[in-house]
């Protein structure tokens, strides 16, 4: 199926490694011209160059750290300036720290929703009055099944991914009429570096292995195995297309079945 992004331009958060290197690679797939973004511009020009030679398609880079508030919009003039618009953002931010509610200082709190929340809400603010003024855009937020089903031991991204869950779906609203759709993808248990953190903290926490640590989350999924970036990746890459111009406000899981709720 082609998506019908050949051209447009799509400016990827995170992207040097994980869940935003995999949705990037996809896009950059399907013809778009790209932004990578992390705080690492080694990693980023490694990254650059895989992508460029996977699929040929037109990468710049933009170093910069996205929980300052200026970072944000840093990064959209960044992608402005190479390719003089920005019609698709994919906002993704590394997880918060894992922890019980009276592990987590005020400060950590205040890292957490600047890093995770805010950061969101600058890059949409950054982004979106080109969209509307050329009546299309495609926002899409990288969150968590978290949104849907607390997980055990992840207070600060239940709490603050919901956060962004409403902020989507109320921003959804508001630009629907401008060609723009503003949707989450959400995801489950992934082979990802975070995933790794996750399992190391889950078995000082129980008192067990690492290995036993993903056993436990595999038993809990049905297709009973864990999920691959590229997965993820090519959801969200659909939620970019011309093929998903009806669908906005939604939040879409990727988890193998693992949330037990109707919707």
């Amino acid at each position: 199926m082609d998506l019908g992004i050949r051209g447009r331009v799509a400016v990827v958060a995170g992207s040097s490694q994980g869940l935003g290197r995999a949705i990037a690679g996809a896009l950059a797939a399907e013809g778009a011209d790209l932004v990578i973004n992390s705080r690492s511009r080694e990693k980023l020009m490694t990254v650059k160059s895989e992508i460029v030679e996977e699929t040929g398609a037109r990468v710049e880079v933009a170093a910069c750290d996205l929980t300052p508030a200026d970072g944000a919009a840093e990064l959209i003039a960044a992608a402005e300036s190479a390719f003089g618009k920005v019609d698709i953002l994919v906002t993704n931010t590394g997880g918060p720290p894992a922890g019980m509610f009276e592990d987590h200082s005020v400060e950590v709190w205040d890292e957490a929703i600047q890093q995770n929340f805010n950061s969101v809400v600058n890059l949409v603010r950054a982004a979106l009055p080109g969209m509307k003024t050329r009546r299309w855009g495609r926002i899409v937020n990288v969150t968590s099944v978290s949104v849907k089903q607390p997980v055990k031991g992840l207070i600060l991204s239940n709490a603050i991914r919901a956060g962004v869950t409403g902020f989507a779906k109320t921003i959804s609203n508001e630009v629907a009429e401008f060609n723009v759709t503003v949707n989450n993808v959400l995801p489950g248990f992934t082979r990802t570096e975070r995933l790794i953190h996750l399992a190391e903290a889950v078995a000082e926490r129980d008192g067990i292995t690492v290995d036993d640590a993903y056993a436990g989350w595999t038993e809990e999924i049905p297709m009973a195995r864990l999920g691959e970036p590229c997965e993820l990746g090519s959801v969200a890459a659909f939620l970019c297309s011309e093929h998903a111009s009806y669908v906005t406000g939604q939040s879409i899981a990727v988890d193998g079945g693992w949330i037990k709720g109707l919707i």
